[in-house]
């Protein structure tokens, strides 16, 4: 990944996200009608949508999960430790390309919290 891409949104892209998201938000009052509990319906659908386009489904992740155990032979990738039967967190490589066997490894929740402060993320 390179260093424009970790920064997020600039410039026109940055105001291109706020428009949509002001539509988006006139959209959903709209479509609720001052029904409060539609509205939070309807938020939470779109988030939970847009989260899975981003991290696909938890029984997705699950599968890499379960696939890195038996690849990583139950081992944390970085200090070679043995992973918690629960808990341990796929690392990927490239956040843009998602949830892959490919794109991830397996981390205890030590290691990956290390990997994301070097990477800024946390």
């Amino acid at each position: 990944m390179d260093e424009s891409s970790r920064k997020g949104l600039q410039g026109s892209q940055l105001e291109t996200a706020r428009l949509i998201v002001t539509d988006l938000r006139e959209r959903l009052l709209r479509a609720a009608a001052g029904d409060q509990r539609f509205l939070f319906s309807l938020r939470r659908y779109i988030w939970k949508r847009l989260e899975f386009d981003e991290r696909g489904r938890p029984s997705d992740r699950k599968k890499v999960k379960f696939a890195k155990i038996i690849e990583q032979k139950g081992v944390c990738a970085l200090c070679s430790k043995a992973l918690p039967k629960r808990g341990a967190e796929l690392d990927r490589f490239d956040p843009e390309k998602g949830y892959t066997e490919e794109n991830t490894r397996l981390l205890c929740h030590d290691c990956h919290r290390e990997q994301q402060s070097l990477k800024n993320f946390a």
